[in-house]
C-alpha cells in the first residue's frame, strides 16, 4: 500500500489543499559561470504577505522588448517553490526549471502556497483553501510581477505553469488574471480528481481490498458530502482526513476539460512519458479541449522533470529524493521555445 499511498498524498491532492525585499547580487560567479539574480518578491494575501522568489537573467539588466514572465503554480500538498516536499520530494524541479530558463533570458517567478514554507503566516489554515483561492493568489502575484517587471523595462506578459494540481489551478484562474499571454500546463490531470485517484488506486495490485470503500468514500465527496474517515480502513484515512476533504470536495468539482477549452491564448501541454502520476492520455485531453494548444511529449521525463530511462518505479521514484540530478533538458528545451514564439 506504500507506494500508492505515497503517490497520491504527496503529488496529486492538496492536502492544505510587488514589492522587492531583497537580491543576489547581479554577477556572482560559479566556477565562471554568472550566476541568475535571485531576489525575494511579495504579494498581498488574504490575511498576510505572500512571498516567493523572481530570477532573472545574470547580466541584471533590461529585459528585451517583450519578454514573457513565467509564474510557476506549485502541485499538490506540502509542495515548496522549489518544488520540493517534506514528503520525501527533494528533487528541486521549480529551482532548477527558473535557473535554467534565465541563461536563456526569460525571468519566472516560483511561490510557496499560502499557509505553508515562507506563507505560514498568509492564512490561519493551510488546509482551509480552494482551487479558487489559490486562483486569488495567482492574480495577485500577477499584479505584483507587472509592478515588478513594467512593460518599460521589457516584459510583456506573464504565463502561468501549472505542475500537477498546479495545472488545474491555473486553468481555473485564467478568466480572472489579466492579459495573459499563454499557458504551460506540465504533468497536469485531464480528468477530474475523483477519477484520478481511482486510477492511481487501481493501479496498485496491493490496493484492491480497499477500492470499493474509496469509491464510495469519493462518491459522496463528489456529492459534497463528508465522510467519517474513522470508519474507513486506517489505510485510506490520510487520504479522506477530516481536515482535507473540504479541499477534496472543491477539488473534484472541476472538470480540467471544461477548463481547457475555455482558454484561448496559446497554450503549451507538456507530459513525460515516464511520469507515474500523471497519464499521457491527460495531456492528450488537455490538448485536444484547449482551442490553441500544442501538445509536447517528452521521452523519459518523470513527475519530477528528471531524465529517467528505466521502467522501473523504484528507479523513477529514487529521483524525487535527489537534488543532483539535473532537470531533463527536453523540459527546458520545450518551454524556452515556447516563451519565445509568443515573445513577440
Amino acid at each position: 500500500m506504500r507506494p500508492a499511498h505515497l503517490i497520491v498524498a504527496q503529488l496529486l491532492i492538496g492536502f492544505t489543499a510587488a514589492t522587492y525585499v531583497s537580491a543576489q547580487a547581479s554577477g556572482n560567479v560559479d566556477g565562471g559561470r554568472r550566476l541568475p539574480i535571485q531576489e525575494d518578491l511579495s504579494a498581498p494575501g488574504p490575511s498576510g504577505t505572500l512571498v516567493g522568489t523572481l530570477t532573472l537573467p545574470a547580466h541584471g539588466g533590461p529585459l528585451p522588448t517583450e519578454t514573457p514572465v513565467l509564474l510557476i503554480v506549485p502541485g499538490s500538498g506540502p509542495t515548496d517553490r522549489d518544488g520540493n516536499s517534506p514528503l520525501g520530494v527533494a528533487a528541486a524541479p521549480y529551482r532548477l526549471l527558473a535557473e535554467a530558463l534565465a541563461e536563456r533570458g526569460y525571468p519566472s517567478v516560483r511561490i510557496d502556497k499560502r499557509g505553508m514554507f515562507g506563507l505560514a503566516g498568509a492564512t490561519s489554515d493551510p488546509n482551509d483553501v480552494t482551487i479558487a483561492a489559490y486562483g486569488d493568489d495567482l492574480l495577485s502575484w500577477t499584479n505584483a510581477i507587472r509592478e515588478r517587471l513594467p512593460a518599460k523595462d521589457g516584459a510583456r506578459c506573464v504565463v502561468p505553469l501549472g505542475h500537477s494540481e498546479g495545472g488545474l489551478v491555473a486553468l481555473a484562474a485564467m478568466a480572472r488574471l489579466p492579459d495573459p499571454c499563454g499557458l504551460i500546463l506540465l504533468a497536469s490531470i485531464g480528468r477530474p480528481l475523483g477519477e484520478v485517484i481511482r486510477d492511481q488506486l487501481r493501479a496498485n495490485p496491493a490496493n484492491t481490498a480497499y477500492l470499493e470503500e474509496a469509491d464510495e468514500a469519493l462518491v459522496s465527496l463528489k456529492r459534497g458530502e463528508r465522510v467519517d474517515a474513522s470508519a474507513l480502513k486506517p489505510a485510506l484515512q490520510p487520504l479522506f482526513a477530516p481536515e482535507i476533504q473540504g479541499f477534496l470536495i472543491d477539488a473534484i468539482s472541476y472538470d480540467p476539460v471544461e477548463l481547457a477549452a475555455a482558454v484561448d491564448v496559446p497554450t503549451l501541454v507538456l507530459q513525460g512519458t515516464r511520469d507515474l502520476q500523471v497519464r499521457n492520455a491527460d495531456a492528450r485531453l488537455l490538448a485536444d479541449a484547449a482551442p490553441n494548444a500544442e501538445l509536447k511529449l517528452l521521452p523519459d521525463v518523470n513527475h519530477v522533470l528528471k531524465s529517467v530511462a528505466s521502467a522501473d518505479p523504484s528507479a523513477n521514484l529514487a529521483t524525487y529524493s535527489d537534488p543532483n540530478l539535473p532537470i531533463a533538458p527536453g523540459v527546458v528545451e520545450a518551454v524556452a521555445n515556447f516563451l519565445a514564439r509568443i515573445g513577440g
